[in-house]
């Protein structure tokens, strides 16, 4: 691979400059999406106590 030259006259930034205006966040989650997330969870909670956990006790006592 070929070495990529810079011209002479573009100055370098010092590591103080360059740090300037990074900012490693990422987006923000709304809060509409953090509500459906919690209803996801408390869907599943609800699911897996009132359908799984008594379906596993019928399958684990008696297999199809």
């Amino acid at each position: 691979m070929s070495d990529t030259n810079l011209p002479s006259n573009v100055e370098q930034p010092s590591p103080r400059e360059e740090h300037t205006f990074h900012h490693y966040r990422g987006n923000v989650i709304p809060w509409y999406v953090r509500l459906i997330w919690v209803g996801f969870w408390i869907g599943t909670v609800w699911y897996m106590i009132r359908y799984f956990f008594p379906a596993m006790q019928v399958e684990l006592i008696s297999p199809p």
